[in-house]
């Protein structure tokens, strides 16, 4: 019989952590990144949120809000980064609070963080079906009523998942060639929006130009709420964290995988916006269009409807490959949760096949709750609105507590092989206060008079986040979270059959 091999280095850190090894570590450090990047999605958050900047705050606010934002999301970055390294687990955030402050907080960090990827799931899929429908309009004439659309959502649902079965190595090659898709695709558009119209707007328009349609009179808060377009947009770069047990030297590649997400979308993102902004033929054309994509307006009025249907392609495409990154970042999510006894069926979701090391039956539930999320988009649109809601509301508290937990530890926190040395307090401090800053904004009503289509559903979806948490914690649902290497109970989960 020849003798067992040694367990590798990320092995050895994960069995430490108290855990076996299930998932296939095959996963490079490119891919790492691939995925983050993927799910920032400039393609995607910048052309769905686009018509929400052109109505609060103008070209100016999208500019150099997205400027603004995408540097304090930086500091997020590199403090969250800090900690990945140190826990390079499936759990991510809920991990590293449990492992920095005790169960509760791992319990409650870890409920925003998987309904904040489920709200995305919802969201991602359900924007891209919209613009599926736009492009079937554009080229065919074909109608997207709700039910037609909400089809179109169901069967991405699908897709995502049957693609997330054939593995890891599937799903890291698929953003390995997202990354290229979308940097070659803001190229594209923007080469395009350059050279061909004939008429620009003026870099004042672009860099100056405040508009306020939102119905509240002062220009200050219109301002802040404008920032909204570029932090909706700068989110699930937690993905890279998710997939460490499946990255090869993860406590470095997870930890420079979200930094580098951020530093190239932001980068990207602001080469994409403006070249947006200037090719605006009619300001309020775009804003009102037929289309319901103000984008697709923009792409119509400079380059004509050929131009435009192959542009939206390229949009649709990086907007599916931003929605499988996301399938996966929560199917591990759901995998991890599960593992540490946290979710019903704990049993079957933490399951993995045999012969992918895929998580099946975390990766069915990451389609089935979004598709309910998702339902009443078929009766209202205030509704789904409010569902999604979740996506943001949920996920960005929860970058900032595992660093703030970080903080509080000081010299006892003991670093991984990624760190920012004596730059770790103030960048993290920053980090903190810009996330507390940023979700009170995502609570202000951004519209005004506020009514039931214009009311901001963000504080409900908060409370009953924290609502559901607290339920979930008083009836058990937390046994094993961040589970005691060695007890008799986690000798007895390594020994139990992967099926």
């Amino acid at each position: 019989m020849s003798a067992a091999l040694p367990p590798s280095a990320d092995e050895q850190v994960l069995t430490n952590f108290g855990y076996k090894p299930q998932l296939a570590r095959r996963m490079s450090g490119f891919g790492n990144f691939a995925l983050s990047f993927s799910v920032i999605s400039v393609l995607s958050g910048c052309m769905t949120l686009f018509y929400f900047g052109l109505n609060t705050g103008g070209p100016a606010v999208m500019i150099w809000g997205w400027t603004v934002v995408g540097l304090m999301v930086v500091f997020v970055g590199l403090a969250l980064a800090e900690v990945t390294s140190a826990y390079p687990t499936a759990g991510a955030l809920y991990f590293m609070a449990g492992k920095l402050r005790g169960p509760r907080w791992a319990h409650y960090t870890g409920w925003f963080n998987l309904l904040g990827l489920l709200g995305g799931m919802a969201a991602g899929p359900y924007g891209c079906a919209l613009f599926i429908g736009a492009w079937l309009n554009l080229s065919y004439g074909f109608s997207p009523t709700p039910v037609k659309t909400f089809l179109i959502f169901a069967g991405l649902l699908v897709l995502l998942a049957v693609m997330n079965l054939f593995g890891v190595h599937l799903v890291s090659m698929l953003n390995s060639i997202s990354v290229w898709w979308h940097l070659g695709g803001v190229a594209a558009i923007v080469a395009a929006l350059v050279f061909i119209p004939d008429h620009h707007q003026s870099a004042g328009f672009v860099f100056g130009e405040f508009t306020n349609n939102t119905g509240w009179g002062n220009p200050f808060y219109v301002g802040l709420l404008g920032l909204l377009l570029a932090q909706y947009t700068f989110s699930g770069y937690d993905a890279s964290a998710h997939l460490s047990e499946e990255t090869e030297r993860a406590q470095t590649a997870a930890a420079k995988g979200i930094v580098h997400s951020i530093v190239w979308s932001w980068v990207a993102g602001f080469i994409l916006l403006a070249g947006l902004l200037f090719a605006i033929q009619d300001y309020n054309g775009t804003i009102n269009s037929a289309t319901g994509v103000p984008p697709a307006q923009i792409f119509l009025d400079a380059l004509g409807p050929s131009m435009a249907k192959i542009l939206l392609l390229v949009v649709i495409i990086a907007q599916i490959f931003c929605a499988n990154a996301g399938m996966t970042s929560a199917s591990r999510m759901i995998f991890a949760f599960s593992r540490d006894g946290a979710l019903p069926f704990a049993r079957k979701l933490r399951r993995t096949s045999l012969r992918t090391k895929t998580p099946v039956n975390a990766v069915w539930l990451a389609a089935i709750v979004p598709l309910l999320l998702a339902a009443p988009a078929l009766f209202s649109t205030t509704a789904y609105t409010a569902i999604t809601t979740i996506n943001v509301i949920g996920i960005t508290p929860a970058y900032a507590i595992p660093i703030f937990l970080r903080l509080r530890r000081g010299k006892q926190f003991k670093p991984g092989t990624w760190h920012l040395g004596r730059w770790s307090k103030p960048v993290g401090w920053i980090a903190v206060i810009w996330v507390a800053f940023v979700t009170v904004l995502l609570c202000l009503p951004s519209v005004s008079p506020i009514t039931v289509d214009t009311f901001n559903y963000a504080p409900v979806a908060l409370v009953v986040m924290l609502a559901l948490a607290w339920a979930a914690w008083h009836w058990g649902l937390r046994h094993d979270i961040v589970p005691e290497y060695g007890t008799a109970r986690e000798r007895d989960r390594m020994a139990e059959e992967i099926v």
